[in-house]
């Protein structure tokens, strides 16, 4: 029996771009077009891509999440525009040791201008915006677990009008996103340096052999105090986002401010409690 899913829609792809480097794991800006009224989607969201006929055992479709990019529309027309931050991913057969192409990952990486596919969703986020514009929030991410920050930070300050608190993001990353994410393109990152509330911070020793686990490390051991400073305040929010194996670090270097992992893990949790962290994390 096929699965079903609920609010399919059909995308037009609009574009489609490289952004990493040639050397680096190729990853994507894709742009979809989606003729649906009904569809309207709010920062840190995310939608599923179905790619039909992609399991070799049956006609299941293959559905793979993914965290939406770009800030909400400001005109509601007919049409949504979104855009999505892919890369293309190839996993290794632990039995066989063949090395197999990602089914979603490859489908939207070769998909071009004109082509259609389905989505579902929106889905709800794990990310909730605080009301008050003076909270500070804490953005902390990994590879491609940054786009939904992208989207925040788009949100906030070219449609909200600006944020009175303080905005950090501190990000790890050898794919070549730190590079698209930080120039003057697309109203990314380096747009907001002139807000006085908003600073990046990114690994400052750009080894080619550097995990992304790695990048987020130093990212912290060089600018942590900061992020632990803020997570002491009631007034931060904290988000964070990447791959669950990379969060590993992120309690690593935080266990050392707290003094030990037990104490630092009990604080998390009080965080989390009082709704003031939250984690988009994913395998």
């Amino acid at each position: 029996m096929e699965t079903q899913y609920d609010n399919q829609c059909s995308a037009e792809v609009t574009g489609s771009r490289r952004i990493s480097p040639p050397e680096m794991d190729e990853v994507r800006a894709i742009d979809l077009r989606i003729d649906e009224p009904a569809f309207r989607f709010h920062e840190g969201q995310t939608v599923g891509v179905l790619v039909q006929g992609a399991n070799p055992f049956g006609s299941k479709p293959h559905h793979r999440y993914y965290s939406i990019a770009s800030a909400r529309p400001q005109a509601h027309g007919d049409e949504v525009e979104l855009q999505l931050i892919v890369r293309r991913c190839f996993y290794i057969d632990e039995f066989s040791g063949e090395r197999y192409p990602g089914i979603a990952s490859n489908y939207l990486c070769d998909a071009r201008p004109g082509d259609h596919i389905t989505l579902t969703g929106p889905y709800r986020s794990v990310f909730r915006m605080p009301q008050n514009r003076d909270a500070n929030l804490l953005m902390i991410g990994t590879g491609t677990g940054i786009a939904p920050f992208r989207a925040f930070i788009q949100r906030i300050y070219a449609q909200h009008g600006g944020w009175e608190g303080k905005v950090r993001l501190f990000f790890g990353d050898r794919s070549g996103l730190d590079l698209a994410y930080l120039n003057q393109v697309d109203k990314d990152f380096a747009n907001y340096y002139t807000r006085e509330t908003f600073e990046a911070y990114q690994a400052i020793t750009k080894r080619y052999v550097m995990s992304e686990a790695e990048a987020l490390e130093e990212t912290l051991d060089a600018h942590g105090r900061e992020a632990w400073d803020m997570l002491q305040d009631p007034a931060t929010h904290t988000y964070v986002a990447g791959t669950r194996k990379n969060s590993g670090q992120l309690d690593k270097v935080f266990s050392e401010y707290a003094g030990s992992e037990e104490a630092w893990l009990e604080s998390k949790e009080k965080l989390r409690e009082a709704g003031r962290w939250s984690e988009l994390l994913y395998s």
